[in-house]
């Protein structure tokens, strides 16, 4: 016998009040059975604890990635809202310490992280969620023939590099001092995405950026490999911020891209493993 039938059957042998609770019982009896239907309401129910807004400080080369996984997170958790502030590690680092609003700090290096764990803004210990590694930027199909770091010595090239304040620029300092090279940029960017935008706009010739900054740049660029990038890798360490304000989803969100879900999203976008 179907459901609709019993409801049925039971409204001919009441009536009045007694017919409406018989119905309402059912109605209960209906919606409770059944270990999938127990299962989606207390995923639904775990997933409504978690509300508001989270402001995320973030390195400029986790655009892209942490982009995604904002749009992932509000998804699973309806009721919140993931909003970005990208920038150079060091701008952004110095932004916390003097006041700015925020819940959750990814930096691209340990050094920058340092700034805001020993202002006391940072709650608990920045655990370390991926690694980057430098890759040349050049003009689509390289035309300067660029094949190594030494190449972009060549005074002919116009070549820029992050600041040195910057973790993209200290990693290429790093490997340039390694290398015993020295290489004059026609110009210092504040981040790495600024560096890389001169390359997509042909102002320079060639920049020196993440690996995964010229993966999300398509054919915009070209990209060169170089050895001696293995010893300059950083390390991106993410926390939750002492004034956060929605402290639960920031920790959700932190959570995420430290899970099997959130590596999957970065390792795809040329991220290493930490």
């Amino acid at each position: 016998m179907t459901r609709t039938a019993r409801r049925n059957r039971r409204t001919l042998q009441v009536t009045g009040t007694g017919a409406a609770a018989l119905l309402a019982l059912s109605a209960c009896s209906s919606s409770g059975s059944g270990s999938s239907s127990t299962t989606s309401d207390s995923s639904a129910s775990a997933s409504d604890k978690l509300s508001g807004t989270v402001t995320v400080f973030a390195a400029a080369s986790l655009q892209e990635s942490f982009t995604t996984l904002g749009k992932q997170f509000e998804r699973a958790h309806p009721g919140t809202k993931v909003t970005f502030s990208f920038g150079g590690s060091d701008s952004l680092a110095a932004s916390i310490t003097g006041g700015a609003p925020a819940d959750v700090f990814a930096s691209a290096s340990p050094k920058t992280m340092k700034i805001v764990t020993e202002a006391g803004d940072a709650s608990g210990t920045p655990a370390t969620f991926v690694r980057n590694q430098l890759e040349i930027a050049t003009l689509p199909g390289n035309p300067d023939k660029v094949a190594s770091l030494k190449d972009l010595t060549n005074p002919d090239l116009k070549v820029v590099l992050c600041d040195k304040e910057v973790p993209c620029g200290a990693a290429a300092q790093k490997a340039l001092d390694a290398s015993r090279l020295k290489l004059t940029p026609v110009s210092y960017e504040q981040d790495v995405k600024g560096a890389l935008t001169k390359v997509e706009l042909k102002e320079a010739d060639a920049a020196v950026v993440y690996k995964t900054d010229v993966h999300a740049a398509g054919d915009r660029v070209g990209g060169v490999e170089f050895p001696e990038s293995a010893d300059a890798v950083n390390d991106y360490p993410i926390t939750l911020l002492k004034d956060a304000q929605h402290t639960d989803t920031a920790k959700a969100f932190i959570a995420l891209v430290r899970s099997a879900e959130g590596q999957k999203v970065l390792t795809e976008a040329g991220f290493l493993k930490p």
